[in-house]
């Protein structure tokens, strides 16, 4: 049987050129009609700025807005950002590009992609719907803490502007006086926090109905998949920017704005020399694309099999970067204003109690000469040059104001987004819509994240299980109403430690873990020459051959030089937190109780375990296909035979098919509309047709 040709290919030069194992057979208009009967069930995308927006809105997150700026700030600024670029390119972008174009081409969630290349990768998939589980649980209890910042956002002032007083003693708080009004909020109002993880204490009221809110509008989201959750993506991804913009643009005209941004971008290349720096900066790289959590394969599924992915993985990387660029602009930009506040009222203060040493030392020649009766219009800098020269001769009463001190005290995470940006929001003029913006682009942050990582769940489940398939709206309600009761664990008083513990450990190796074996999976095991083959037949060309070196070499040494770093961390160093001590007003590190480090490490195992146990259970079984189970869908690419050049003898008794089993399955596309499945025969001629090799 010859084959015609593919478009823009006059002499079959691509599909001669593959080395894939699955030939497929050309089909007529009428016939290749049938052949995607199934693909057609399969939802898409209305467009490609839909798809886009899906992508971008998932890899970028909160970790954009309060984890990025904070390496650049620990970490050297400029020349942090130089080694985030360059192993963005050489390990970010390829690794991404694999991930759209596998499932691209296969059209089947994490579970499915990597079952298709061999029975024996199956784990890759289910080890991606753990994380993505774990992961979920704890980032919807962030979306409920913005969603109760932003319900307290609609009042003048704001409450955690000023500290409370006690009704009893008519004395302002003692938690409240030893921190900060922002501290004293978030800590106690916030979360009624307990002192350490042991004292777990009763649900906090306020809490679980925000996360009950929050599971809610992930459901109404998902419900629909794909065609409900797109909808909102168009809000969703791009109101962020907006409110960026906005910020950044106000900021700039706030005093310290400048400092803030020098700060920032003022390299410090020595920091290249540790290995910390590097392990950060490739986990940062790891995380910001979303690489493993199976949500990047999952929307890409959704794509037309010839869409341009290598395109796509560049665009979105892109993208990005320059998120978390203005992301960290923004951030410093305010940061600077609240330092350069900070540092004045530490002027104010000093120069009001030189004031009152004025009847005994204005005659002292270390006496300053700027004007002491008005302590708000001393400048810095003349303050600070003053000290410079006599401030040691004053004792301890008056004391430095350095702007680049309070800078350096670097905050990330819930204390950079709930502490330092509510402290300085609270200074701005018109403050509550400040902060109603800012609460409502966390909000929307964490939402596209989410819908993404839930995306990474039930795509897999429902192309695996035609059971789950067939009741895709009761299984999105089913896995929200189990994400909440187990969620109930983070409402309690110490749930803010559980959400440390989550975030630290449940993800983090178990993700890299199975981006190790997704990469030796494509380089090794199929081979990188052959994916790139396939990648060229679905793209109609071939993309460059670094990619080929990349993958083969260069991300798995990688990957395994940042798992090693991982483990050997957490073995020299216990793992700890940071607990909140409400005697003191103030943060103190804790190392984790036996009962917690058993726990962390369960959670490690348990996401990464799948990945053994598929292995071993399909060595078990011989290395033969398992059989299909009732419910699970059989992977398509079965039903697709191999075709020979020459016609088969009746006493061949061995199919092509059975030679090939336990070699890796071809990445060629599906749905393509040129080509047909083979005729299908009675069940009666079946067992014939096999013994005689047809």
């Amino acid at each position: 049987m010859e084959k015609p040709p593919l478009p823009d290919d006059e002499d079959g030069s691509v599909l001669a050129e593959s080395r894939s194992d699955t030939a497929l057979v050309a089909a007529d208009e009428e016939g290749s009609a049938g052949a995607n009967g199934q693909e057609d069930d399969r939802p898409a995308w209305d467009s490609k700025l839909q798809y886009v927006l899906a992508q971008v809105g998932f890899s970028v997150g909160l970790g954009n807005v309060w984890r990025f700026p904070y390496l650049c700030h620990q970490n050297g600024g400029g020349s942090f950002m130089l080694l985030y670029v360059m192993l963005l390119l050489i390990i970010g972008v390829p690794l991404f590009f694999m991930e759209l174009a596998a499932g691209q081409s296969i059209r089947q969630g994490s579970i499915g992609v990597w079952k298709h290349i061999s029975p024996r990768l199956a784990g890759i998939g289910y080890s991606s719907c753990m994380v993505c589980f774990f992961v979920a649980l704890y980032y919807n209890v962030i979306i409920a803490w913005s969603l109760f910042y932003l319900g307290n956002s609609f009042q003048y002032p704001l409450p955690w502007e000023q500290c409370p007083v006690d009704m009893i003693s008519n004395q302002t708080v003692k938690e409240c006086a030893a921190s900060s009004p922002t501290s004293y909020f978030w800590f106690r109002k916030a979360l009624d926090i307990s002192d350490s993880i042991d004292q777990s204490g009763e649900f906090n009221p306020v809490m679980t109905g925000c996360l009950l809110a929050a599971w809610a509008i992930v459901c109404l989201a998902m419900i629909k998949g794909i065609k409900s959750s797109a909808k909102v993506m168009y809000f969703s991804s791009v109101f962020p920017y907006a409110v960026l913009i906005c910020f950044l643009i106000r900021g700039l005209m706030l005093d310290g704005a400048i400092e803030g941004i020098k700060y920032m971008f003022y390299p410090k290349l020595e920091i290249w020399g540790e290995v910390k720096v590097w392990r950060q900066a490739a986990t940062q790289v790891f995380f910001a694309l979303g690489l493993g959590y199976g949500s990047v394969i999952a929307y890409s599924s959704y794509n037309p099999v010839h869409n341009n992915c290598h395109r796509d993985a560049i665009m979105v990387s892109g993208i990005n970067f320059m998120t978390s660029v203005l992301a960290s602009l923004v951030v410093f930009v305010v940061l600077g204003f609240r330092a350069k506040n900070i540092a004045l009222d530490c002027v104010a203060t000093n120069v009001a109690r030189m004031a009152g040493m004025a009847t005994t030392g204005s005659t002292e020649h270390w006496w300053p000469w700027f004007n002491i009766s008005d302590p708000k219009s001393v400048i810095l800098q003349d303050y600070r040059e003053w000290y410079s020269h006599y401030g040691s001769l004053l004792g301890s009463n008056i004391t430095d104001c350095d702007l680049e001190r309070e800078m350096s005290k670097g905050v990330e995470g819930t204390g950079l987004a709930f502490i330092a940006f509510t402290e300085a929001m609270a200074l701005f003029p018109a403050s509550p819509f400040w902060s109603t913006l800012f609460f409502l682009m966390l909000l929307n942050l964490g939402l596209s994240t989410m819908f993404g990582t839930m995306q990474g769940i039930l795509t897999p489940l429902m192309d695996n299980f035609r059971v789950l398939g067939r009741h895709k709206t009761m299984l999105t309600v089913c896995s929200c109403i189990l994400g909440f009761f187990i969620g109930l664990l983070f409402t309690q008083r110490s749930g803010n430690y559980f959400v440390t513990m989550f975030d630290d450990y449940s993800a983090t190796l178990p993700l890299i873990i199975v981006v190790v074996f997704e990469t030796f999976s494509v380089a090794w095991i199929y081979g990188a020459d052959r994916f790139l083959d396939d990648v060229e037949v679905m793209l109609h060309w071939r993309p460059p051959v670094i990619y080929r070196y990349l993958w083969k070499y260069v991300c798995p040494l990688g990957m395994v030089g940042l798992l090693a770093a991982s483990l050997l961390r957490m073995v020299f160093k216990r793992p700890t937190y940071t607990a909140w001590n409400h005697t003191t007003g103030s943060e103190t590190s804790l190392e984790y109780p036996g009962w917690a480090l058993v726990m962390l490490s369960m959670l490690i195992i348990v996401a990464s375990l799948p990945v053994p146990i598929g292995y071993l259970l399909s060595f078990l079984r011989g290395g033969r296909s398992p059989p299909v189970e009732e419910g699970e869908i059989e992977p398509p690419r079965e039903r697709y035979s191999k075709c020979n050049s020459a016609e088969p003898e009746l006493n061949d008794h061995h199919s092509p098919l059975d030679e090939d089993r336990n070699r890796p399955r071809s990445f060629l596309p599906l749905g393509a509309e040129h080509y047909r499945l083979l005729p299908q025969q009675e069940e009666g001629e079946e067992e014939e047709e096999e013994d005689t090799g047809l």
